[in-house]
């Protein structure tokens, strides 16, 4: 059985699973990357900290669209995300983001601050599409699609 949900149910879906997901990119040479993230939402968009140089900068540069995977739970319940993504290393964002968005100290990656730190970056990834999952599917599946 399947619903749909809006993005607030989303983002309670991601919270209550764990603060790690696995974002998925392809690069330019069509293979692609998995690696652990700590995204954190703002508003309906989430954020990731990332290095200028990382392999899923050089990727999104490549490919805008990602998806993103939170743990599944021991019970099977976890939750799917797709969207698009852009790398955002101004300044201005950089202030914005630094405190009041993420729910862990930047600092401790990024000792130079919003400022000094010329090789972080924001990734913003717009989320098209999500799904919740309960046991697998087997125990429901909840859809989000921002359209």
């Amino acid at each position: 059985m399947s619903s749909e949900i809006g993005i607030e149910e989303v983002k309670t879906a991601c919270s209550a699973l764990s603060v790690w997901a696995h974002i998925a990119t392809v690069g330019a040479d069509n293979a692609p990357d998995v690696v652990p993230v700590h995204p954190c939402w703002d508003g309906e968009v989430l954020w990731i900290m990332v290095g200028l140089t990382s392999t899923k900068t050089k990727n999104v540069d490549a490919n805008p669209q990602v998806a993103l995977h939170w743990q599944v739970t021991e019970n099977g319940d976890g939750v799917e995300v797709w969207g698009s993504a852009r790398v955002l290393s101004d300044i201005d964002t950089k202030r914005r983001l630094w405190t009041g968005v993420f729910d862990y100290d930047l600092d401790g990656f990024a000792p130079g601050g919003p400022d000094n730190s010329p090789d972080t970056a924001f990734m913003e990834v717009t989320v098209d599409r999500a799904l919740v999952m309960k046991m697998y599917g087997m125990g429901g599946m909840q859809r989000y699609s921002r359209n």
